[in-house]
This record gives C-alpha cells, sequence and structure tokens, in this order.
C-alpha cells in the first residue's frame, strides 16, 4: 500500500476489506500486511494472548470458586478422575472453555475438541466411532470437548445420546445460552450442569497480573492503575480484558531503553467503546427487562435507571420498553395513581415521536413516575379471576333488563325490560342486578387513590333507590 504505516512491534496482522466498483461487478480485495516489522521470527507467540497464557493445571485456575472450589461437587469429580457428562453454562470469558481443557489436560482419557459452528454430524460420528474403538482396545474412554453445543440442532445433539448415555464418550459442552431453552432435555437429564458467572473484578485483576508477568513480555511495565481499569472495564469477561491488554502492549512503541510502558490513558485506548453483554433474543436481553420491571414494581427508582440505562446503552428498541412501562403503570400501579398510565402512554408517544438519544429523558421520566408511584394490582388480580372464571365455570347468561334494546321489536322479546337508568337516581346510583351469580373479583386496597375507591364503593352500598326530585 502506498505511504504504508510506520512500524510498530510483535508482528501484529491488520487486514483491510474494502470494495472496487467496476461496471456492475464489485470485487472484494483482502490486503494483509505486518505492522510490527521488528518482530522475532523465532518468537513462540503465534496465538492470542487469551490462549497463550490460559492455565494447566487446577490451582492455577482463577474465579467459580461456587463449583470449583474446594470440596466442591466439580472438583472432587476431577481430582477422582470420575467426571461424567457436562455442561457449563455462562457467559464469555468467564473460564468455561479454559476449565473444560484443564479436565482435558488431567484426565486419564482420549481428548477431542470441535466447535459446534464448525463441525457437523459427519464428523460427530467418526468421533464417536473412533471412540469405541479405542475402548475396545485399551479401555480407554474420550472426553468429546464441544464448543458452542448450542449450535447443533435437535437431530445433532441426538446422535450423541445413546453414547452419553453409555458413558463413552464423555461430553463435555460449552455455551453461553441458557441451556434448558437449547439443549435436549434427554441430554441434559444425563449431564452435570453447571453455571459458571461472570468474573470478579479482583478475579480479572489476578488473571491480567499473571498475564503481564508472562515471558512474551519480559520487556513491558503496566501501571496498576490500568489493570484495575481493564479489570473493571470488561465485566467480568478474561478474555475481553486480555484482548484489550495484548492489543496496548502490541500498538504501544517501546521507550529509548526498550521498554514498552502501558499507562492508564493506553489502557483506556485499548478496550475503546465498552461492550454489554445484551443478546437480543437470549438470557442478558430477559433478565435486564425482568430486573427492570421488577425494579419498578418494588418502588426503586435507581435500580430502575441503572437497568434502563444498561438497556439504552446496548441498544434496546424504546417502543420494547415503553410497552413494559405502560404494562407495569397499569398491572402494578393501576388505580392506586390512575395517572401512572397516563404517563406511561404519553411516554410511548414521545419517545418514538423525538427518538434518541434525547427519548433517554422521556423513558426515565415515566420509569421513574411508575417507579415511585403507590402501588396496587387489585385491577390485575381480578380481570384474572374474572377470566379464570370464564374459562372454567359455566358461562352466565346476559339478565334481559341488561340486553341490548336498541333495536325494533327488541320490547316482544323483554329486552331492556325494568332496566334502571342510573342517571336517574340520586348520587347517579341505583341498585341492581348486573351478573346472575355475583362474584366479587376487583377488591380495592387502602393505598394512594385507590383508598378513595374503597369508600366510594362502600359509600354506595348504602344508598337506597331514590330518584332524582
Amino acid at each position: 500500500m502506498a505511504g504504508g504505516h510506520p512500524p510498530l512491534k510483535n508482528g501484529f496482522n491488520l487486514i483491510l476489506l474494502y470494495t472496487a466498483k467496476r461496471g456492475i461487478k464489485t470485487h472484494l480485495f483482502i490486503m494483509q500486511y505486518t505492522l510490527f516489522e521488528n518482530r522475532k521470527e523465532s518468537s513462540p507467540k503465534t496465538a492470542p494472548l487469551a490462549i497463550t497464557v490460559r492455565p494447566a493445571s487446577l490451582n492455577d485456575f482463577i474465579g467459580q470458586e461456587n463449583i470449583i472450589g474446594e470440596g466442591k461437587l466439580l472438583r472432587r469429580l476431577i481430582v477422582s478422575d470420575q467426571v461424567a457428562s457436562l455442561i457449563f453454562y455462562g457467559p464469555s470469558g468467564c473460564g468455561k472453555t479454559t476449565l473444560a481443557n484443564i479436565i482435558c489436560n488431567i484426565t486419564k482419557s482420549n481428548c477431542k475438541r470441535i466447535n459446534a459452528t464448525s463441525s457437523n454430524t459427519a464428523e460427530l460420528r467418526q468421533i464417536i466411532d473412533e471412540s469405541q474403538k479405542i475402548f475396545s482396545m485399551n479401555g480407554k474412554k474420550t472426553v468429546l470437548l464441544i464448543d458452542e453445543i448450542h449450535r447443533f440442532n435437535r437431530m445433532q445433539q441426538d446422535v450423541l445420546m445413546p453414547f452419553i448415555e453409555s458413558g463413552n464418550p464423555i461430553l463435555i459442552g460449552t455455551t453461553t445460552l441458557n441451556p434448558f431453552f437449547y439443549i435436549n432435555s434427554a441430554l441434559l437429564s444425563r449431564s452435570h450442569v453447571f453455571e459458571f458467572r461472570s468474573l470478579k473484578n479482583e478475579d480479572i485483576f489476578k488473571i491480567l497480573k499473571r498475564a503481564a508477568q508472562n515471558e512474551i513480555f519480559n520487556k513491558t511495565t503496566i501501571e496498576e492503575q490500568a489493570l484495575v481499569f481493564l479489570s473493571e472495564i470488561c465485566d467480568g469477561d478474561a478474555r475481553k480484558a486480555l484482548n484489550a491488554l495484548e492489543v496496548g502492549i502490541l500498538s504501544t512503541q517501546p521507550d529509548n531503553n526498550g521498554y514498552i510502558n502501558i499507562t492508564l490513558d493506553i489502557a483506556k485506548e485499548s478496550i475503546q467503546k465498552k461492550m454489554v453483554s445484551y443478546d437480543k433474543d437470549q438470557d442478558g436481553h430477559y433478565d435486564t427487562i425482568s430486573a427492570f420491571i421488577k425494579s419498578m414494581r418494588g418502588s426503586d427508582p435507581d435500580a430502575t435507571l441503572y437497568w434502563l440505562a444498561k438497556m439504552l446503552y446496548a441498544g434496546e428498541d424504546i417502543r420494547f420498553i415503553t410497552r413494559r412501562i405502560v404494562i407495569c403503570a397499569s398491572e402494578d400501579v393501576g388505580n392506586a395513581d390512575p395517572q401512572a398510565v397516563i404517563v406511561a402512554t404519553s411516554c410511548m408517544q414521545a419517545a418514538e415521536m423525538v427518538g434518541m438519544p434525547e427519548a433517554r429523558i422521556i423513558l426515565a421520566q415515566a420509569a421513574v413516575y411508575v417507579a415511585c408511584a403507590p402501588k396496587s394490582n387489585a385491577a390485575y388480580l381480578g380481570i384474572e379471576k374474572a377470566i379464570d372464571d370464564v374459562k372454567n365455570s359455566r358461562i352466565q347468561e346476559v339478565p334481559d333488563h341488561l340486553k341490548d334494546a336498541s333495536y325494533k321489536s327488541a320490547s316482544k322479546l323483554g329486552r331492556g325490560e325494568n332496566y334502571k337508568y342510573a342517571h336517574d337516581y340520586k348520587r347517579h346510583y341505583v341498585k341492581q342486578e348486573y351478573m346472575p351469580v355475583h362474584k366479587k373479583y376487583y377488591v380495592p386496597t387502602n393505598i394512594g387513590y385507590e383508598e378513595k375507591i374503597k369508600k366510594w364503593l362502600q359509600g354506595l352500598a348504602g344508598i337506597n333507590n331514590q330518584k332524582k326530585t
């Protein structure tokens, strides 16, 4: 490329993609060139830092103490070499594949590893056939590590079933998605499911500290503030933190003494925009909106704003958010503050009209109003009870005096006969039968405006049927 870039360090390849239109055809060119020309050809570093510094033993594994700590079930299974089929479920960069590799390293079994994104049924059958042959020859079982196992369809998962049940091969599947939605229930019932959590900030710090001491960076100094920043900004994702550290090291020029100095500013540049785990059709999406709704229901405006901020930062559709605010305003606030649903529906209209980024202010106002409003689900419970009766009990007939009497000859059928028009009576109320078998569905609370409703209804009970004079 003309002009080029100044030589940097350590053989980092940059791939540029661009298109050039010629006539009606579009040609795609891929140009690869070395940014760091002074790399030593004998350098052992050929893999990303996140892979290079992966621990090989349980003692070096950091995090997930709740499942791999001393005395925990998974650790006992690994140490005793009694591992049965396992499903590791959790967010990216929390150690699922690393721990699976450790199991493969210390087990006495033959190990095979595939990724479901690039594998297929034929490869699965081949591995299974080989595992059977190996077992028949020397009694050694095979551990089959399948990354992203949720990518296998139901039929591919079914291929594993009879062999997993027999104990050979032993399955270790890793997935970022909830296995109870994406993996066959029969396969799950034959496996131990372990949920991994995002790593703690202190765990990420330890991982970065150890990585920085690796011999491949023997002339690198890193400010502790830089490591603390990366530990906090990467949201428990060790891979993201290590990738950022690697970018910082590879893109920084050495000083006059040949040392690379990683400062806080360099660390900030290396991570760029913070990514939020928020796949719109997966757990991150549903768990966050659930927390948002429950925070409004629980009258916590601060938590409400936090979860709202997370959704907005991750690019959630504002229409999805406003619909949930409207629902909460009706379901959880109800008649304790009838104004809440008005605020929420106004928010829905205004937010869509204004758009982001200003819509965030409108959303915040409505969400905080709903969170701070007095709460009652009496109307919600009432309609649920009524629907249940309609579904499961005999449908009540509409009384004749309530039936439509607007058409000609309706009176001949007794339609509307003896109906009492409420506005003809004092306080615009009259006692009469509105359903043949009366049932209580709406029970107002003593909270907010609903307390006034309750007193009003109680007052009506003592009114006699007296017409206005």
